[in-house]
């Protein structure tokens, strides 16, 4: 079998490729990655882990994918992709071409030479980190662990996790990180719905337990991606990604803050923010919406909260933004029951509301930490009924936080069907939804995203909040 044709020549920032010390398991398994004999896992084919699979598959690795839930196995054995970024054509290609293949067998870990984790790291209600995917899945790991494979862990934590957790539990097999085998951290960077990068073109950041596995790290992913980035610990990579969703988090948070006092002075928000990006200098757009989605923004800060409080240091900025994104639902629910009383003469409790877009951002179907969900939950808490349309989700599903709307169906959207409601929420801006018959159908409209004014048509009957 000859290997697929690999991405253009990488560039990178800096070459750390010669190790100091060396090793002969570190030394096969570079060779092993320099030809792509090396065989790949990757644990977790969610929406980071199933195009990283594919996208080294496409390399020139034999890859596996290894999944707890067998539905997904039967959709990529069907060759059915249910990740908007991995295309059927795609998974065909490399299904066909013997570089890629799914499992639930985690026992065929040991045969891998690369093992990449790409599991959820969810916070508890109480905002504590959760690491038990990434604790179950290092056991299972280190079930088969052997001399000369690199570990590498691309989920989402708090600096020290990698080589203080997974590490840890992979060194109770008597084997020793940097020696026998190798560990590393490169922080995922999927962004779903943005057609203008892919995981190949998005530069990588890397990190490893020591030289040996730094020089691995390096010469892995630069086989993969076009720019690789290497960085001096895994801590300093855990910090990385934690850094670019905090400096979001409170930029949304900002915003939010300023549109409601802004919103109390009778200034638009959306137009003040249209004019202040015009400066070309200093100044970069964030913009308000009905809360915070997906599973960088709202939960990653609030790892390195948690952290911080070992080394008794507050970080009062972060957790004063995530207290400003958190209580956006309920704000968005206050200006929904004002704009009906003062509009419709009616009261939250004896209306029915119809909540366009249910996943957190527009035009994807991904509903993680979606506060659209927060948003039917409000209403409804206020005796409110609420349904929900998106072109994207067709149900509901299991959720952490929301079992009780679990097996919900978008309505079908028509005019009957929306004039069936006394208002609408614009919770999501998805481009496919038809926003010119929403105006003309609703009595009521409460929008969250700007879209109505955006395509021109704002209206008395439709409130910003």
């Amino acid at each position: 079998m000859v290997p697929a044709a690999g991405p253009p020549e990488p560039h990178h920032r800096q070459q750390n490729w010669k190790p100091i010390l060396t090793s002969p398991h570190h030394d096969r398994l570079l060779e092993s990655i320099s030809r792509r004999t090396a065989r790949v896992g990757v644990i977790g084919l969610g929406y980071v882990g199933l195009p990283l699979a594919v996208a080294t598959a496409r390399s020139g690795f034999q890859v596996t994918g290894f999944d707890v839930d067998p539905g997904k196995i039967v959709a990529l054995d069907a060759g059915r992709s249910y990740i908007e970024a991995v295309e059927d054509e795609a998974l065909a290609r490399e299904s066909e071409a013997g570089r890629f293949r799914s499992t639930i067998d985690f026992s065929d870990l040991g045969l891998c030479d690369v093992i990449i984790i790409c599991v959820p790291t969810p916070l508890t209600r109480h905002r504590d980190p959760d690491l038990s995917f990434v604790e179950n899945t290092s056991r299972s790991i280190a079930a088969s662990l052997r001399p000369g494979q690199l570990v590498v862990l691309e989920s989402t934590t708090y600096p020290g996790t990698t080589d203080g957790i997974v590490r840890s539990i992979l060194e109770e097999t008597g084997l020793r990180s940097g020696t026998d085998f190798f560990i590393g951290f490169s922080p995922e960077r999927e962004d779903p719905g943005n057609r203008s990068f892919k995981t190949t073109s998005i530069p990588k950041v890397v990190a490893g337990d020591g030289p040996l596995a730094a020089a691995l790290m390096e010469r892995f992913y630069a086989a993969v991606v076009t720019t690789v980035v290497p960085v001096s610990s895994n801590a300093t990579a855990e910090a990385v990604k934690l850094t670019e969703n905090i400096f979001r988090a409170v930029n949304i948070a900002l915003v939010n803050e300023l549109k409601i006092v802004y919103d109390a002075m009778g200034i638009d928000i959306w137009e003040v923010i249209e004019a202040a990006k015009t400066k070309p200098f200093g100044y970069m757009p964030f913009y308000p919406g009905p809360g915070l989605g997906g599973h960088c923004i709202p939960i990653d800060p609030f790892y390195l909260t948690w952290k911080s409080r070992e080394y008794e240091l507050p970080t009062r900025f972060i957790e004063l933004a995530g207290e400003i994104n958190s209580a956006m639902p309920r704000h968005v629910v206050a200006r929904l029951a004002e704009a009906l009383d003062k509009r419709e003469g009616k009261a939250l409790s004896r209306s029915s509301v119809l909540v366009v877009g249910l996943a957190y951002k527009k035009n994807v179907p991904d509903i993680r930490e979606s506060p659209s969900l927060k948003l039917i939950e409000l209403i409804e808490e206020r005796g409110g009924k609420a349904a929900f349309y998106d072109p994207h989700v067709e149900e509901i599903p299991a959720t952490r936080e929301y079992m009780a709307l679990k097996g919900r169906r978008s309505v079908v959207f028509d005019e009957a069907t929306v004039r069936s409601f006394d208002a609408v929420l614009i919770a999501t801006d998805h481009d496919a939804v038809d926003y010119t018959g929403l105006a003309g159908w609703s009595p009521l409209i409460v929008d969250t995203r700007n879209v109505f004014a955006r395509r021109g048509l704002a209206a008395g009957h439709i409130v910003k909040a």
